[in-house]
């Protein structure tokens, strides 16, 4: 399940940042095949190939663990609150509208 997480993560990263699976492994020195294993949750990844592809994609250790540690609902909050801060004012307020509104029905 960490697997899986963490390589969807990446995959999603490679995937914003336009890079191929071919090109990230060739920047990390593993083969495609590893690569896509590793986004599929196949296989692990070592601690200095993950650390080379956190930094060639310029991500955090936050954005790729957010959903596998408990206090990595503050990173995707901080991505969100980043998101939404780019919205017009108009925009904004609806999705913080959705939001309060989501957020009474779980308390």
């Amino acid at each position: 399940m960490i697997e899986k997480s963490i390589g969807q993560r990446i995959a999603q990263y490679r995937k914003a940042k336009k890079l191929t699976q071919e090109q990230l492994a060739e920047s990390v020195g593993l083969t495609t095949h590893h690569l896509s294993a590793i986004e599929r949750g196949a296989s692990g990844v070592r601690t200095e190939v993950l650390v080379q592809i956190i930094n060639i994609l310029g991500c955090t250790a936050d954005d790729i663990f957010c959903d596998v540690i408990d206090s990595g609902y503050k990173s995707r909050a901080s991505r969100l609150s980043d998101s939404v801060e780019k919205l017009s004012p108009e925009n904004r307020d609806k999705v913080f509208d959705v939001l309060e509104a989501l957020v009474k029905t779980f308390d």
